[in-house]
């Protein structure tokens, strides 16, 4: 048993590493900024959409009670409401799920009238093709291995019938939130326009962040819209809970408690912490007043960056006694210099992100078996 609390200290133990520890340290508090950035945009459109409010009015309101909820509250204020977001999530998903069957006349006449957009619209690998579907697929379903925001979640499990229990339960809400969330981002052909929703669309082409929370304004019934906010704001506010205090204790606990002042109080360290999230919250806020570029593309590089440093290290560290030091460097220098070197050549995010994973997957064992002789750290009895 390690008897460690966070992703950058399994990375020092299981690899005897203090470098490994902080360039994951640093690469939690850079990439999930931009992913909590996104978080803020998206909330911001929604409220615009339906309260006819400014985008930069809904961002500064969604920031200060994001920060109230977090910096006031701490890790508690998370998880004693953890399991009541789910239960409005799941609640919500399926009212979206029958509202938009309703609105497009069943499931028949939604696929026809895709098809009679688009025929490709309707195959199993559409448009924009094969790579593209990959990559996203690949960035979303083999990333959330390696977040510390969510893997983190799991060292409060204490014993092997919670696993279980835990497998199941998220298993079944996964299909139903991501399945319906894909379905419900395919009908926007159908059922927005530059006519039904203009906010959605700049000279006739879609302005994509808009666009599904036009669709939910559209396709809703009035009588149910405030339970689909509710949805969407537990939803936000869960993940920005998750991340804005993983990225502040990676700072506060991971490099300075680690490195500069190894005797710092616990009640200094909190307030640190508290101070930290404050902080992450402001630049998160910041840079979704500026929307540099689209939510998608955010959510790519973000996602891509920590998947490619992470992804390596904790796979191969986790489930095999041969990966060493050197083979977890190289795994997460290359992932993460692959994936931001192709970002900066313009490559889409996804498939950046999805590269720089592979590249992560890859060469730890190579680089492992390479330096064979290297010390391998405390292995887990785990």
């Amino acid at each position: 048993n390690y008897n460690v609390a966070t992703m950058p200290e399994f990375f020092e133990k299981r690899y005897n590493s203090k470098f490994l520890k902080f360039l994951s340290s640093i690469a939690i508090f850079v990439f999930l900024v931009p992913y909590s950035a996104a978080v803020f945009m998206g909330l911001s459109y929604l409220f615009k959409s339906n309260f006819n409010m400014s985008y930069t009015l809904a961002l500064v309101f969604m920031g200060v009670f994001t920060a109230i909820y977090l910096v006031m509250g701490g890790y508690k204020s998370i998880t004693m409401i953890d399991v009541a977001f789910g239960m409005i999530m799941v609640a919500g998903v399926i009212i979206l799920f029958i509202s938009t069957l309703i609105k497009g006349n069943g499931l028949s006449n939604i696929t026809a009238q895709l098809s009679a957009i688009n025929p490709k619209l309707t195959k199993i690998i559409g448009p924009p093709g094969l790579w593209p579907l990959f990559s996203l697929v690949f960035l979303t379903s083999v990333a959330p291995f390696a977040m510390p925001q969510l893997i983190q979640k799991f060292y409060a499990i204490k014993d092997k019938r919670a696993i279980r229990t835990g497998m199941i339960a998220s298993t079944i809400f996964a299909i139903l939130i991501t399945g319906i969330a894909y379905f419900t981002g395919a009908t926007t052909r159908v059922f927005l326009s530059s006519e039904v929703a203009p906010a959605a669309f700049n000279n006739e082409k879609p302005v994509f962040d808009a666009l599904m929370p036009e669709l939910l304004a559209n396709v809703i019934p009035a009588s149910l819209s405030v339970l689909m906010l509710l949805l969407i704001l537990s939803a936000s506010m869960s993940t920005l809970a998750a991340l804005v205090l993983v990225s502040s204790s990676s700072v506060s606990k991971d490099i300075y408690a680690g490195f500069i002042n190894k005797k710092i109080s616990d009640k200094s360290l909190t307030m640190l912490m508290r101070i930290l999230s404050a902080v992450f919250i402001l630049i998160s806020v910041i840079i979704a007043y500026f929307k540099p570029t689209t939510i998608v593309s955010i959510l790519g590089i973000s996602w891509g960056a920590i998947g490619s440093v992470f992804l390596g290290p904790f796979i191969w560290g986790l489930f095999t006694k041969s990966a060493n030091k050197v083979g977890a460097i190289a795994s997460a220098v290359l992932g993460l210099g692959t994936c931001l070197i192709l970002y900066i050549t313009k490559m889409p995010s996804p498939q950046a992100g999805t590269i720089g994973m592979i590249v992560s997957l890859v060469a730890n064992p190579i680089f492992s078996m390479l330096k064979s002789l290297e010390p391998k750290g405390k292995l887990s009895k785990a």
